[in-house]
């Protein structure tokens, strides 16, 4: 059975003593949901703190980007050592909002997962169709075309290692959803595909988790569906309550 995952991405939100308490505050209304791994993937400047608020607990702490080289003269970036050193296990790559906004390719994608792979780390690759793309009736060319270019080279034994978060772009912080028949339909176009590159067994076993806007209301729905294996989530991981209740959905 693939493994649920349910993660939160706070995107440029909360500082060190925010991450603090709020780590404390979540720990215990999550304990024991033992039905998916949970993920917080925090800022840079927040992950040595939550690792340590993390400990002993049942929650997993990410970062929210990796740079593929191993060091040198790329000013602002972080390196895998680096995220290594402090205790950091998952790490988000392609989100919608940095190929929208930093340039993110799907070459620069495939090169920072093939990097995050050969670190050890679990990577959450992103992908998914900007709005005119969904209204044009292309979404399943754009997403198969997507997860062949973002796992281009890499070998079936990285795969466990992989997670896919399939993000409709126009669902990402406008408050739309995909509805649970869209998510689960464009989840199972990526599984097609990830099981014509590697076999069925591996598009069986991979985790493809949805991430456009999934919060307390709307998760129980979206984790019903067969191709659904947890959520990437934006808003609704800065509350405390609302990311225990999606939790919650994942562990009925």
């Amino acid at each position: 059975m693939r493994r649920t995952v349910i993660a939160g991405n706070w995107k440029m939100n909360m500082t060190p003593s925010e991450t603090k308490a709020f780590i404390e505050a979540l720990a215990p209304m999550v304990a024991g949901k033992d039905k998916c791994d949970i993920v917080l993937c925090v800022p840079f400047v927040d992950i040595a703190t939550a690792v340590e608020a993390a400990k002993g607990t049942n929650i997993k702490i990410g970062a929210e980007n990796i740079h593929f080289e191993e060091k040198g003269a790329y000013t602002g970036e972080i390196s895998a050592k680096m995220l290594k050193e402090i205790g950091t296990e998952y790490v988000i790559i392609g989100h919608s909002e940095r190929r929208q906004y930093f340039g993110e390719t799907d070459a620069t994608v495939n090169l920072r997962t093939k990097a995050a792979l050969a670190a050890g780390f679990k990577a959450i690759v992103c992908l998914g169709e900007v709005k005119e793309e969904r209204l044009s009736g292309i979404t399943n060319e754009i997403v198969r075309m997507q997860t062949k270019l973002d796992l281009a080279g890499i070998p079936a034994e990285d795969l466990k290692n992989v997670i896919i978060a399939y993000e409709p772009v126009w669902a990402i912080g406008t408050g739309l959803t995909a509805t649970p028949e869209q998510a689960d339909e464009t989840c199972g176009v990526i599984r097609e595909c990830i099981a014509e590159l590697y076999g069925a067994a591996a598009a069986e076993e991979i985790t493809i988790q949805y991430g456009g806007s999934m919060n307390d209301k709307n998760a129980a729905e979206l984790l019903a569906k067969v191709n659904v294996d947890g959520g990437l989530i934006g808003g609704a991981s800065l509350k405390t309550d609302a990311f225990t209740a999606i939790v919650n959905a994942a562990n009925l």
